[in-house]
C-alpha cells in the first residue's frame, strides 16, 4: 500500500480532494487580496473567486462529514473544521453539522430543530421583510439561518455548553471583519456580497433535491417512518447536475447535483458520483432536473419559498420530478443547507 493510499481513503484522493482543498484555500486568499485592489474589475473577479472558494470549502465539509477524504476519521474532522473557518460555518461545531446531516441520510428525513415556517407564521412583519428582500435576490431566509448559526449556543438550549467556544469564534471572526471594515469598507462590502453569493449557490443546489418537509426531531430522536427504506429514499431524492453534456462543469459544486448517486452510496467520494449516476440511470436525461428548469424555478419561486408549508396534493416522486423538469413546479425549499446544524 502506498503512503497516499494509507492516508487517503481512496487511491485518487490526493489528486481530487487535494486539488479541491488547494483550490479553496488559494481562491479564498487570492479573493481577499483582490477585494483590496483599486481597480473595479479586479474587485469584481475577486468577489466571484472568493465566493467560489467558499462554495468549494463548504462542499469539502460535506465530503469530510462522510469520511470520504482520509482513511482516519480524525483527519476528516480536522479538515472539516478548517474548511468551516473558510466558509463562515465555524460558530457551531463540525460534529453537530455532521450529526444533523447523518440523521438526514439515516432517517431519510429532513431532521431539524428550528421550525422556520412556524417562526414566519408567528412574525408576519418580519416575514414580509424577508419576502421583500428575497424579491430583490437578497437571500434573507438563509441569512436568518446563518445568524442563528452565529449565536447557536445562545439560541439552542441543548448547546449551552458550547458558549465559551462560540464566543471565542465570534470574537475572532467579528474582530477580523471589524478590522477589514476599518481598513477598507469596500472590501468589507464585497466580502458580504461574496458570502451572499455562496448562500445562493448552496441553496440553489439544495432547493429541489428532496420532496419531503422537515421534522422537528433533531433532539427528540423520534424514528422516521421511512428510516432504512432505500427504495423510498431514491424515489424522493432528485438529481440536478449543472450539465450532463459537459460533465466537468459539475466540479464547480463538487458534483453535488448527482444527488441520487450520493444517497445511493453516501461513502462515495465526489469525483466518482457521475459514474455511479450513470450506473443507476443508464445515463437517462429524463432522470435529472435540467439546469435551465431549476434556474427558472429558483427565480420564479424565490418569494414563495420563504414560507412554504406543503399543502395536500403537493407533488411527490415521479410527479415532482416531471413538474420540476418542466420548470413549472414545485416551489422547492430554502433552508436545507448542511452548514446549519439545527
Amino acid at each position: 500500500m502506498t503512503a497516499n493510499a494509507s492516508i487517503f481513503r481512496d487511491s485518487d484522493g490526493a489528486y481530487y480532494h487535494g486539488g479541491a482543498v488547494l483550490y479553496a484555500v488559494c481562491a479564498y486568499v487570492a479573493g481577499w487580496i483582490g477585494l483590496f485592489h483599486t481597480h473595479w474589475l479586479v474587485n469584481a473577479v475577486a468577489t466571484l473567486v472568493l465566493a467560489h472558494g467558499m462554495v468549494i470549502a463548504a462542499y469539502m465539509i460535506h465530503e469530510c462529514g462522510h469520511n470520504t477524504v482520509f482513511a482516519d476519521s480524525r483527519r476528516n474532522a480536522w479538515l472539516g473544521r478548517a474548511m468551516s473557518w473558510l466558509c463562515g460555518a465555524a460558530y457551531g461545531t463540525y460534529e453537530d453539522m455532521r450529526y444533523k446531516h447523518f440523521r438526514h441520510h439515516v432517517d431519510n428525513d429532513d431532521i431539524v430543530w428550528f421550525d422556520y415556517d412556524g417562526f414566519f407564521e408567528r412574525h408576519p412583519r418580519f416575514t414580509n421583510l424577508v419576502r421583500r428582500l428575497e424579491r430583490l435576490y437578497v437571500p434573507a431566509h438563509d441569512m436568518l439561518m446563518h445568524t442563528i448559526m452565529v449565536f447557536t449556543s445562545f439560541v439552542i438550549p441543548e448547546r449551552r455548553q458550547q458558549r465559551l467556544r462560540n464566543v471565542t469564534v465570534i470574537l475572532i471572526r467579528f474582530g477580523a471583519l471589524a478590522a477589514v471594515l476599518m481598513l477598507s469598507p469596500k472590501a468589507f462590502l464585497l466580502y458580504v456580497v461574496a458570502y451572499l453569493l455562496m448562500m445562493h449557490v448552496l441553496r440553489f443546489m439544495d432547493m429541489l433535491q428532496h420532496d419531503y418537509p422537515y421534522n422537528l426531531t433533531l433532539f427528540s430522536y423520534e424514528p422516521s417512518p421511512h428510516k432504512g427504506d432505500r427504495a423510498w429514499e431514491q424515489a424522493h431524492t432528485f438529481s440536478n447536475p449543472l450539465s450532463l453534456r459537459f460533465e466537468k462543469l459539475n466540479w464547480l459544486v463538487l458534483n453535488f447535483g448527482f444527488h441520487n448517486a450520493h444517497h445511493s452510496n453516501m461513502n462515495m467520494p465526489w469525483y466518482r458520483l457521475p459514474q455511479l449516476h450513470r450506473e443507476l440511470t443508464g445515463g437517462d436525461p429524463e432522470r435529472v432536473i435540467p439546469f435551465k428548469s431549476a434556474l427558472r424555478l429558483y427565480h420564479a419561486n424565490r418569494v414563495r419559498r420563504v414560507y412554504n408549508p406543503q399543502p395536500e396534493g403537493y407533488p411527490k416522486g415521479e410527479e415532482y420530478l416531471a413538474s420540476a423538469r418542466a420548470g413549472s413546479g414545485p416551489i422547492g425549499g430554502n433552508a436545507a443547507s448542511f452548514l446549519t446544524s439545527f
